[in-house]
Protein backbone atom coordinates (compact mmCIF):
# COMPACT_ATOMS: atom_id res chain seq x y z
CA UNK A 1 0.00 0.00 0.00
CA UNK A 2 1.44 3.41 -0.97
CA UNK A 3 1.96 6.12 1.60
CA UNK A 4 -0.55 8.33 -0.21
CA UNK A 5 -3.24 5.65 0.03
CA UNK A 6 -2.51 5.29 3.73
CA UNK A 7 -3.03 9.01 4.19
CA UNK A 8 -6.34 8.82 2.31
CA UNK A 9 -7.56 6.03 4.56
CA UNK A 10 -6.28 7.78 7.69
CA UNK A 11 -8.01 11.06 6.95
CA UNK A 12 -11.32 9.44 6.04
CA UNK A 13 -11.24 7.36 9.18
CA UNK A 14 -10.54 10.47 11.22
CA UNK A 15 -13.35 12.42 9.58
CA UNK A 16 -15.97 9.74 10.00
CA UNK A 17 -14.91 9.29 13.61
CA UNK A 18 -16.02 12.84 14.37
CA UNK A 19 -19.28 13.26 16.27
CA UNK A 20 -22.08 13.69 13.79
CA UNK A 21 -23.67 16.43 15.88
CA UNK A 22 -21.10 18.00 18.21
CA UNK A 23 -22.55 18.91 21.59
CA UNK A 24 -26.12 19.52 20.51
CA UNK A 25 -28.02 21.68 22.94
CA UNK A 26 -31.78 22.07 22.60
CA UNK A 27 -33.22 25.45 23.52
CA UNK A 28 -35.55 24.93 26.53
CA UNK A 29 -38.93 26.51 26.96
CA UNK A 30 -39.12 29.43 29.40
CA UNK A 31 -41.82 29.93 32.02
CA UNK A 32 -44.30 31.08 29.38
CA UNK A 33 -43.65 28.03 27.18
CA UNK A 34 -41.74 29.98 24.52
CA UNK A 35 -38.21 29.27 23.22
CA UNK A 36 -35.64 31.95 24.00
CA UNK A 37 -34.76 34.29 21.12
CA UNK A 38 -32.25 32.64 18.77
CA UNK A 39 -29.95 35.63 18.99
CA UNK A 40 -29.42 34.75 22.66
CA UNK A 41 -28.94 31.03 22.03
CA UNK A 42 -26.33 30.85 19.28
CA UNK A 43 -24.93 27.68 20.88
CA UNK A 44 -28.20 25.75 20.79
CA UNK A 45 -30.51 24.12 18.28
CA UNK A 46 -34.09 25.25 17.99
CA UNK A 47 -36.79 22.58 18.26
CA UNK A 48 -37.53 22.73 14.53
CA UNK A 49 -33.86 22.31 13.55
CA UNK A 50 -33.37 19.65 16.19
CA UNK A 51 -36.23 17.55 14.85
CA UNK A 52 -34.97 17.89 11.28
CA UNK A 53 -31.39 17.05 12.28
CA UNK A 54 -32.51 14.03 14.28
CA UNK A 55 -34.38 12.70 11.27
CA UNK A 56 -31.36 13.23 9.03
CA UNK A 57 -29.08 11.56 11.52
CA UNK A 58 -31.34 8.51 11.67
CA UNK A 59 -31.31 8.30 7.87
CA UNK A 60 -27.52 8.50 7.70
CA UNK A 61 -26.78 6.39 10.78
CA UNK A 62 -29.70 4.07 11.59
CA UNK A 63 -29.86 2.84 15.18
CA UNK A 64 -30.51 -0.70 13.97
CA UNK A 65 -27.28 -2.05 12.52
CA UNK A 66 -29.24 -4.19 10.09
CA UNK A 67 -30.83 -1.13 8.46
CA UNK A 68 -29.09 0.43 5.48
CA UNK A 69 -28.42 4.21 5.49
CA UNK A 70 -30.72 6.17 3.17
CA UNK A 71 -28.31 8.79 1.92
CA UNK A 72 -30.54 9.90 -0.92
CA UNK A 73 -33.38 10.82 1.44
CA UNK A 74 -30.90 12.32 3.90
CA UNK A 75 -29.59 14.65 1.17
CA UNK A 76 -33.13 15.68 0.25
CA UNK A 77 -33.89 16.57 3.84
CA UNK A 78 -30.61 18.44 4.20
CA UNK A 79 -31.39 20.54 1.14
CA UNK A 80 -34.94 21.15 2.31
CA UNK A 81 -33.78 22.27 5.76
CA UNK A 82 -31.18 24.60 4.31
CA UNK A 83 -33.58 26.18 1.84
CA UNK A 84 -36.29 26.62 4.47
CA UNK A 85 -34.37 27.86 7.51
CA UNK A 86 -30.78 28.87 6.58
CA UNK A 87 -31.36 32.59 6.85
CA UNK A 88 -32.93 32.20 10.31
CA UNK A 89 -30.33 29.79 11.71
CA UNK A 90 -27.84 30.82 14.36
CA UNK A 91 -24.15 30.04 13.80
CA UNK A 92 -24.28 26.79 15.76
CA UNK A 93 -27.19 25.53 13.70
CA UNK A 94 -25.39 26.44 10.49
CA UNK A 95 -22.20 24.63 11.51
CA UNK A 96 -24.24 21.59 12.54
CA UNK A 97 -26.04 21.50 9.21
CA UNK A 98 -22.78 21.90 7.26
CA UNK A 99 -21.22 19.14 9.33
CA UNK A 100 -23.94 16.77 8.12
CA UNK A 101 -23.29 17.90 4.54
CA UNK A 102 -19.58 17.07 4.85
CA UNK A 103 -20.38 13.62 6.21
CA UNK A 104 -22.75 13.03 3.31
CA UNK A 105 -20.25 14.17 0.67
CA UNK A 106 -17.46 12.12 2.20
CA UNK A 107 -19.66 9.05 2.25
CA UNK A 108 -20.26 9.64 -1.46
CA UNK A 109 -16.53 10.32 -2.01
CA UNK A 110 -17.55 13.67 -3.45
CA UNK A 111 -14.42 15.42 -2.23
CA UNK A 112 -14.94 18.56 -4.26
CA UNK A 113 -18.25 19.41 -2.54
CA UNK A 114 -16.87 18.27 0.80
CA UNK A 115 -14.04 20.76 0.40
CA UNK A 116 -16.42 23.55 -0.52
CA UNK A 117 -18.55 22.76 2.53
CA UNK A 118 -15.56 22.74 4.89
CA UNK A 119 -14.42 26.07 3.44
CA UNK A 120 -17.91 27.50 3.89
CA UNK A 121 -17.94 26.37 7.49
CA UNK A 122 -14.85 28.45 8.17
CA UNK A 123 -16.72 31.59 7.03
CA UNK A 124 -19.16 31.31 9.94
CA UNK A 125 -18.36 34.25 12.17
CA UNK A 126 -19.16 32.75 15.57
CA UNK A 127 -17.85 29.24 14.84
CA UNK A 128 -16.89 27.44 18.03
CA UNK A 129 -13.16 27.16 18.55
CA UNK A 130 -13.14 23.37 18.74
CA UNK A 131 -15.24 23.16 15.58
CA UNK A 132 -12.92 25.55 13.74
CA UNK A 133 -9.87 23.50 14.73
CA UNK A 134 -11.54 20.26 13.77
CA UNK A 135 -12.60 21.77 10.44
CA UNK A 136 -9.13 23.06 9.65
CA UNK A 137 -7.56 19.70 10.41
CA UNK A 138 -10.13 17.85 8.32
CA UNK A 139 -9.71 20.38 5.54
CA UNK A 140 -5.96 19.79 5.54
CA UNK A 141 -6.50 16.05 5.25
CA UNK A 142 -8.98 16.48 2.44
CA UNK A 143 -6.64 18.80 0.54
CA UNK A 144 -4.01 16.07 0.83
CA UNK A 145 -6.42 13.47 -0.57
CA UNK A 146 -6.91 15.80 -3.55
CA UNK A 147 -3.13 16.37 -3.76
CA UNK A 148 -3.52 20.10 -3.15
CA UNK A 149 -0.37 20.16 -1.09
CA UNK A 150 0.10 23.89 -0.60
CA UNK A 151 -3.54 24.33 0.45
CA UNK A 152 -3.05 21.50 2.96
CA UNK A 153 -0.02 23.28 4.39
CA UNK A 154 -2.10 26.46 4.71
CA UNK A 155 -4.89 24.68 6.59
CA UNK A 156 -2.51 22.88 8.93
CA UNK A 157 -0.54 26.07 9.60
CA UNK A 158 -3.72 27.94 10.54
CA UNK A 159 -4.63 25.04 12.84
CA UNK A 160 -1.30 25.35 14.65
CA UNK A 161 -1.71 29.11 14.98
CA UNK A 162 -5.05 28.64 16.74
CA UNK A 163 -4.39 25.48 18.76
CA UNK A 164 -2.79 25.46 22.20
CA UNK A 165 -1.62 21.90 21.60
CA UNK A 166 0.12 19.97 18.84
CA UNK A 167 -1.29 17.01 16.94
CA UNK A 168 0.35 14.02 15.28
CA UNK A 169 -1.98 14.18 12.27
CA UNK A 170 -1.06 17.81 11.65
CA UNK A 171 2.69 17.14 11.95
CA UNK A 172 2.41 14.17 9.62
CA UNK A 173 0.31 16.06 7.10
CA UNK A 174 2.70 19.02 7.02
CA UNK A 175 5.69 16.79 6.44
CA UNK A 176 4.06 14.81 3.68
CA UNK A 177 2.69 17.90 1.93
CA UNK A 178 6.15 19.45 1.85
CA UNK A 179 7.62 16.15 0.69
CA UNK A 180 5.25 15.95 -2.26
CA UNK A 181 6.51 19.35 -3.39
CA UNK A 182 10.11 18.13 -3.07
CA UNK A 183 10.69 20.52 -0.18
CA UNK A 184 12.57 17.87 1.74
CA UNK A 185 14.38 20.12 4.21
CA UNK A 186 11.03 21.54 5.31
CA UNK A 187 9.47 18.06 5.52
CA UNK A 188 12.14 16.59 7.82
CA UNK A 189 11.55 18.51 11.10
CA UNK A 190 7.79 17.99 10.95
CA UNK A 191 8.25 14.23 10.57
CA UNK A 192 10.64 14.14 13.51
CA UNK A 193 8.05 16.07 15.54
CA UNK A 194 5.37 13.60 14.44
CA UNK A 195 7.43 10.62 15.56
CA UNK A 196 8.47 12.19 18.86
CA UNK A 197 4.92 13.28 19.73
CA UNK A 198 3.59 9.83 18.83
CA UNK A 199 6.04 8.24 21.26
CA UNK A 200 5.16 10.76 23.98
CA UNK A 201 1.48 9.96 23.54
CA UNK A 202 2.20 6.25 23.72
CA UNK A 203 1.32 5.50 20.10
CA UNK A 204 3.25 2.74 18.36
CA UNK A 205 5.29 3.71 15.32
CA UNK A 206 5.31 1.36 12.36
CA UNK A 207 8.24 0.41 10.16
CA UNK A 208 6.82 2.64 7.42
CA UNK A 209 7.21 5.65 9.71
CA UNK A 210 10.91 4.93 10.08
CA UNK A 211 11.24 4.12 6.37
CA UNK A 212 9.79 7.50 5.42
CA UNK A 213 12.29 9.25 7.68
CA UNK A 214 15.10 7.18 6.20
CA UNK A 215 13.98 8.19 2.73
CA UNK A 216 14.30 11.83 3.75
CA UNK A 217 17.80 11.24 5.10
CA UNK A 218 18.82 9.54 1.85
CA UNK A 219 17.33 12.31 -0.27
CA UNK A 220 19.10 14.97 1.80
CA UNK A 221 22.31 12.86 1.69
CA UNK A 222 22.48 12.81 5.48
CA UNK A 223 23.99 9.34 5.46
CA UNK A 224 25.29 9.49 9.03
CA UNK A 225 21.74 9.90 10.32
CA UNK A 226 20.53 7.29 7.85
CA UNK A 227 23.11 4.82 9.16
CA UNK A 228 21.99 5.20 12.78
CA UNK A 229 18.33 4.94 11.83
CA UNK A 230 18.87 1.93 9.57
CA UNK A 231 20.72 0.07 12.33
CA UNK A 232 17.77 0.75 14.61
CA UNK A 233 15.37 -0.60 12.01
CA UNK A 234 17.48 -3.74 11.52
CA UNK A 235 17.34 -4.43 15.25
CA UNK A 236 13.61 -3.67 15.57
CA UNK A 237 12.28 -5.53 12.53
CA UNK A 238 15.08 -7.62 10.97
CA UNK A 239 13.48 -6.81 7.62
CA UNK A 240 15.31 -7.74 4.37
CA UNK A 241 14.72 -4.24 2.98
CA UNK A 242 16.55 -2.68 5.92
CA UNK A 243 19.51 -5.02 5.47
CA UNK A 244 19.68 -3.94 1.84
CA UNK A 245 19.47 -0.29 2.87
CA UNK A 246 22.25 -0.86 5.40
CA UNK A 247 24.64 -1.97 2.68
CA UNK A 248 23.56 1.02 0.55
CA UNK A 249 24.27 3.45 3.41
CA UNK A 250 27.72 1.95 3.94
CA UNK A 251 28.37 2.35 0.21
CA UNK A 252 27.32 6.01 0.38
CA UNK A 253 29.73 6.54 3.27
CA UNK A 254 32.56 4.80 1.35
CA UNK A 255 32.70 2.11 4.04
CA UNK A 256 33.08 -0.66 1.51
CA UNK A 257 34.22 -3.39 3.89
CA UNK A 258 31.13 -2.82 6.04
CA UNK A 259 28.99 -2.75 2.90
CA UNK A 260 30.19 -6.20 1.84
CA UNK A 261 29.92 -7.56 5.38
CA UNK A 262 26.32 -6.40 5.78
CA UNK A 263 25.38 -7.74 2.35
CA UNK A 264 27.02 -11.06 3.17
CA UNK A 265 25.10 -11.24 6.46
CA UNK A 266 21.89 -10.58 4.55
CA UNK A 267 22.78 -13.47 2.23
CA UNK A 268 23.47 -15.79 5.16
CA UNK A 269 20.09 -14.86 6.62
CA UNK A 270 18.41 -15.77 3.33
CA UNK A 271 17.44 -12.19 2.49
CA UNK A 272 19.04 -11.91 -0.95
CA UNK A 273 16.22 -12.34 -3.40
CA UNK A 274 17.15 -10.27 -6.43
CA UNK A 275 19.67 -10.61 -9.21
CA UNK A 276 21.56 -7.36 -8.74
CA UNK A 277 22.50 -8.08 -5.14
CA UNK A 278 23.64 -11.62 -5.92
CA UNK A 279 25.89 -10.22 -8.63
CA UNK A 280 26.99 -7.34 -6.43
CA UNK A 281 27.98 -9.59 -3.56
CA UNK A 282 29.63 -12.15 -5.81
CA UNK A 283 31.80 -9.57 -7.54
CA UNK A 284 32.54 -7.79 -4.26
CA UNK A 285 33.81 -11.03 -2.74
CA UNK A 286 36.03 -11.51 -5.77
CA UNK A 287 37.39 -8.04 -5.19
CA UNK A 288 38.39 -9.16 -1.70
CA UNK A 289 40.50 -12.06 -2.94
CA UNK A 290 37.81 -14.69 -2.45
CA UNK A 291 36.66 -15.11 -6.05
CA UNK A 292 35.83 -18.79 -5.66
CA UNK A 293 33.15 -17.98 -3.05
CA UNK A 294 31.86 -15.17 -5.26
CA UNK A 295 31.58 -17.50 -8.24
CA UNK A 296 29.81 -20.15 -6.19
CA UNK A 297 27.33 -17.57 -4.92
CA UNK A 298 26.47 -16.42 -8.45
CA UNK A 299 26.20 -20.03 -9.60
CA UNK A 300 23.79 -20.65 -6.72
CA UNK A 301 21.73 -17.64 -7.78
CA UNK A 302 21.48 -19.08 -11.27
CA UNK A 303 20.49 -22.51 -9.97
CA UNK A 304 17.75 -20.86 -7.88
CA UNK A 305 16.47 -18.95 -10.88
CA UNK A 306 17.27 -15.60 -9.28
CA UNK A 307 20.20 -14.73 -11.55
CA UNK A 308 19.39 -15.01 -15.23
CA UNK A 309 21.77 -17.10 -17.31
CA UNK A 310 22.26 -14.45 -19.97
CA UNK A 311 25.46 -13.46 -21.74
CA UNK A 312 26.47 -10.74 -19.28
CA UNK A 313 25.93 -12.81 -16.15
CA UNK A 314 27.58 -15.92 -17.59
CA UNK A 315 30.55 -13.75 -18.59
CA UNK A 316 30.85 -12.57 -14.99
CA UNK A 317 30.70 -16.15 -13.75
CA UNK A 318 33.34 -17.30 -16.25
CA UNK A 319 35.62 -14.42 -15.26
CA UNK A 320 35.30 -15.25 -11.58
CA UNK A 321 36.14 -18.88 -12.34
CA UNK A 322 39.24 -17.69 -14.17
CA UNK A 323 40.28 -15.36 -11.36
CA UNK A 324 39.93 -18.22 -8.87
CA UNK A 325 41.91 -20.53 -11.24
CA UNK A 326 38.93 -22.90 -11.32
CA UNK A 327 39.28 -23.39 -15.06
CA UNK A 328 37.53 -26.74 -15.20
CA UNK A 329 34.35 -25.25 -13.72
CA UNK A 330 34.81 -22.16 -15.87
CA UNK A 331 34.54 -24.04 -19.15
CA UNK A 332 30.78 -24.49 -18.84
CA UNK A 333 29.80 -20.80 -18.55
CA UNK A 334 32.51 -19.87 -21.05
CA UNK A 335 31.04 -22.32 -23.58
CA UNK A 336 27.57 -20.84 -23.04
CA UNK A 337 28.89 -17.33 -23.55
CA UNK A 338 30.69 -18.43 -26.71
CA UNK A 339 27.41 -19.70 -28.16
CA UNK A 340 25.33 -16.70 -27.06
CA UNK A 341 27.71 -13.91 -28.00
CA UNK A 342 27.79 -12.10 -31.33
CA UNK A 343 31.51 -11.69 -30.74
CA UNK A 344 34.26 -14.26 -30.88
CA UNK A 345 35.55 -13.12 -27.48
CA UNK A 346 33.60 -15.89 -25.77
CA UNK A 347 35.45 -18.54 -27.72
CA UNK A 348 38.70 -16.71 -26.99
CA UNK A 349 38.02 -17.05 -23.24
CA UNK A 350 37.11 -20.70 -23.66
CA UNK A 351 40.30 -21.28 -25.61
CA UNK A 352 42.36 -19.75 -22.84
CA UNK A 353 40.79 -22.10 -20.27
CA UNK A 354 41.54 -25.15 -22.44
CA UNK A 355 45.09 -23.91 -22.94
CA UNK A 356 45.94 -23.58 -19.23
CA UNK A 357 44.47 -27.06 -18.72
CA UNK A 358 46.91 -28.39 -21.38
CA UNK A 359 44.01 -29.25 -23.64
CA UNK A 360 45.76 -27.87 -26.70
CA UNK A 361 43.61 -29.38 -29.42
CA UNK A 362 40.45 -27.98 -27.81
CA UNK A 363 42.23 -24.67 -27.26
CA UNK A 364 43.26 -24.41 -30.91
CA UNK A 365 39.74 -25.24 -32.02
CA UNK A 366 38.24 -22.60 -29.70
CA UNK A 367 40.68 -19.90 -30.86
CA UNK A 368 39.92 -20.73 -34.49
CA UNK A 369 36.17 -20.50 -33.73
CA UNK A 370 36.78 -17.10 -32.18
CA UNK A 371 38.54 -15.91 -35.33
CA UNK A 372 35.83 -17.33 -37.57
CA UNK A 373 33.06 -15.64 -35.55
CA UNK A 374 34.85 -12.29 -35.68
CA UNK A 375 34.06 -9.02 -33.88
CA UNK A 376 37.02 -9.65 -31.61
CA UNK A 377 38.06 -7.02 -29.11
CA UNK A 378 41.74 -7.89 -29.75
CA UNK A 379 42.14 -9.98 -32.91
CA UNK A 380 45.94 -9.85 -32.74
CA UNK A 381 45.97 -11.43 -29.27
CA UNK A 382 43.60 -14.20 -30.39
CA UNK A 383 45.80 -15.04 -33.39
CA UNK A 384 48.84 -15.15 -31.11
CA UNK A 385 46.99 -17.45 -28.70
CA UNK A 386 46.16 -19.73 -31.63
CA UNK A 387 49.84 -19.74 -32.59
CA UNK A 388 50.80 -20.85 -29.07
CA UNK A 389 48.24 -23.68 -29.07
CA UNK A 390 49.38 -24.90 -32.49
CA UNK A 391 53.00 -24.75 -31.40
CA UNK A 392 52.17 -27.04 -28.47
CA UNK A 393 50.74 -29.46 -31.06
CA UNK A 394 54.00 -29.23 -33.05
CA UNK A 395 52.11 -27.61 -35.94
CA UNK A 396 54.90 -25.19 -36.80
CA UNK A 397 53.52 -24.08 -40.14
CA UNK A 398 50.12 -23.36 -38.63
CA UNK A 399 51.71 -21.54 -35.71
CA UNK A 400 53.78 -19.35 -38.06
CA UNK A 401 50.73 -18.53 -40.14
CA UNK A 402 48.78 -17.53 -37.03
CA UNK A 403 51.69 -15.42 -35.74
CA UNK A 404 51.91 -13.59 -39.08
CA UNK A 405 48.18 -12.87 -38.87
CA UNK A 406 48.75 -11.51 -35.35
CA UNK A 407 51.38 -9.15 -36.72
CA UNK A 408 49.07 -7.96 -39.50
CA UNK A 409 46.06 -7.47 -37.20
CA UNK A 410 47.57 -5.29 -34.50
CA UNK A 411 49.49 -2.11 -33.83
CA UNK A 412 53.23 -1.64 -33.65
CA UNK A 413 53.48 -3.27 -30.24
CA UNK A 414 51.48 -6.26 -31.46
CA UNK A 415 53.71 -6.59 -34.52
CA UNK A 416 56.83 -6.65 -32.39
CA UNK A 417 55.31 -9.28 -30.09
CA UNK A 418 54.28 -11.39 -33.08
CA UNK A 419 57.74 -11.11 -34.68
CA UNK A 420 59.35 -12.18 -31.43
CA UNK A 421 57.05 -15.16 -31.27
CA UNK A 422 57.83 -16.06 -34.88
CA UNK A 423 61.48 -16.22 -33.89
CA UNK A 424 60.54 -18.40 -30.95
CA UNK A 425 58.57 -20.73 -33.24
CA UNK A 426 61.52 -21.10 -35.61
CA UNK A 427 63.93 -21.76 -32.75
CA UNK A 428 61.52 -24.27 -31.24
CA UNK A 429 61.21 -26.04 -34.59
CA UNK A 430 64.98 -26.23 -34.92
CA UNK A 431 65.29 -27.78 -31.48
CA UNK A 432 62.46 -30.14 -32.30
CA UNK A 433 64.21 -31.23 -35.49
CA UNK A 434 67.54 -31.70 -33.72
CA UNK A 435 65.96 -33.80 -31.02
CA UNK A 436 64.09 -35.90 -33.58
CA UNK A 437 67.29 -36.41 -35.59
CA UNK A 438 69.13 -37.54 -32.49
CA UNK A 439 66.31 -39.91 -31.63
CA UNK A 440 66.50 -41.41 -35.12
CA UNK A 441 70.24 -41.76 -34.93
CA UNK A 442 69.98 -43.51 -31.60
CA UNK A 443 67.45 -45.94 -33.02
CA UNK A 444 69.68 -46.73 -35.94
CA UNK A 445 72.82 -47.04 -33.75
CA UNK A 446 71.41 -49.68 -31.53
CA UNK A 447 70.75 -52.98 -33.35
CA UNK A 448 68.17 -55.38 -32.12
CA UNK A 449 69.20 -58.73 -30.65
CA UNK A 450 69.04 -61.64 -33.12
CA UNK A 451 66.04 -63.86 -32.96
CA UNK A 452 66.25 -66.99 -30.85
CA UNK A 453 67.13 -70.13 -32.90
CA UNK A 454 65.49 -73.43 -32.14
CA UNK A 455 67.71 -76.31 -31.15
CA UNK A 456 69.93 -74.55 -28.64
CA UNK A 457 68.18 -76.25 -25.75
CA UNK A 458 66.39 -73.27 -24.46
Amino acid sequence: MTLLKKFRIAFLAALFALPVVPQLVLAQDDDEGRAPPEARTSGTLSQQVMRAISSIQELMNPEDDEDEPDLVRAKEELDELRERRWERMNDFEKSTLLNFYTNYYLAQEDYENALLTFEEMLTIEELREDTRLRTLRSLGQLYMAEERWQDAIGAYTRWRELSAEEDVIVYRGLSYSYYQQEMFEEALPYWLDYMNLSLVEGEALERDDYAYLNGLYFTLEDFDSALDLTKTMVVKWDDPRDWMNLSAVYASLDMDDRRVQSLNLAYLKGFLEDENRYLNLGQSLAGRDIPYTGAELIREGMDLGIVEEDEDNLTILAQLRMISSDYEAGKEPASQVAELSDSGDGYDTLGYMHFVLWEYEEAAEAFQNAIDKGNLSDASATYLSLARALLELDDFDGARAAARQAADSGDEGDRQAAQSYLTFINNTEQRYNVINERKQNSIEFYETYPALVEGYGF
